[in-house]
């Protein structure tokens, strides 16, 4: 078989992504056999090298993840708004004329996943941490019509930083110290964007009845936050649904035929997990 269009996911560390399994599954539900997914392992100070030896032509473009989300940003043509707002890229699009354009799907694939399990509309909300992926769920938030968000986190600086993401986005901010993170979910809807582990302790300190809580952790899965929401009834989101919906818009992108096919990528994901 002749591979005549080619994408793939940049970033460090790569191994375990699962951006390969998704993406390819779609090409093959969407019978798109001459499209190939690949990866490669890419810090930021390889990134400018990288697109500047790419091959012209075939190259639909590349899906980004850590540390090159940021860093991408000045070796583009253009950028959507969405993720100038964020100050993250994860999309970059290689166009036809040879323009390198950017855009951030997990915004929107946070929306998705949500409205997916009809969460449609959040007066006010709660996010756990303050890195990247707390950034693309405020902008999400705003979207779904929060007008209060209560970011739990460590860092003063961050702090600050959020309050004026919120201020772009015409959300009001509030911040909390991380230490007080159990009381979050008490509310209608909290998205915890902490590594491994970071969240375990308010797994005990719940309320009898919390909200929905999206956790943007994947594997290992559940985590002990999301097994103890789960045990009392409320409605868990985890990292595979914002990775399945953030990555068939990104498919979209890269071939131009919408709808991606979701379900087919969701089940690629779920048995790769399976696997691990």
């Amino acid at each position: 078989m002749t591979i005549h269009h080619r994408a793939a996911v940049l970033g460090s560390p790569i191994a375990h992504s699962l951006s390969p399994v998704l993406h390819n599954a779609a090409y093959r539900a969407l019978g798109l056999d001459d499209w190939e997914y690949g990866r490669f392992e890419l810090d930021e100070a390889g990134l400018p090298g990288f697109l500047a030896g790419l091959e012209p032509g075939g190259w639909a473009g590349f899906s980004l993840t850590m540390p090159l989300k940021r860093a991408v940003i000045g070796l583009l043509d253009e950028v959507s708004e969405t993720a100038l707002a964020v100050d993250a890229v994860n999309t970059l699009v290689l166009e036809a004329d040879g323009r390198r354009t950017g855009d951030n799907t997990d915004v929107p694939g946070l929306v998705a996943a949500l409205r997916e399990r009809g969460i449609e509309q959040v007066p006010a909300a709660a996010v756990l941490g303050a890195g990247a992926t707390a950034s693309s769920a405020l902008a999400a938030l705003a979207r779904l019509g929060a007008e209060q968000v209560t970011v739990y986190l460590r860092s003063p600086e961050r702090a600050r930083q959020m309050r004026e993401l919120g201020e772009r986005l015409g959300v009001a901010v509030r911040t909390a110290d991380w230490a007080r993170g159990a009381e979050a979910l008490a509310g209608p809807l909290t998205v915890s964007t902490t590594p491994v582990g970071a969240t375990d302790a308010f797994a005990d300190g719940l309320t009898a009845t919390p909200g929905a809580l999206f956790d943007v952790l994947y594997h290992p899965w559940p985590t002990a936050l999301a097994a103890a929401c789960a045990e009392r009834g409320a409605t868990v989101l985890g990292g595979l649904d914002l990775l399945v919906h953030q990555a068939v818009l990104q498919c979209e992108r890269f071939t131009g035929i919408t709808p991606g096919p979701l379900a087919a990528m969701r089940a690629a994901g779920e048995a790769a997990l399976a696997g691990r």
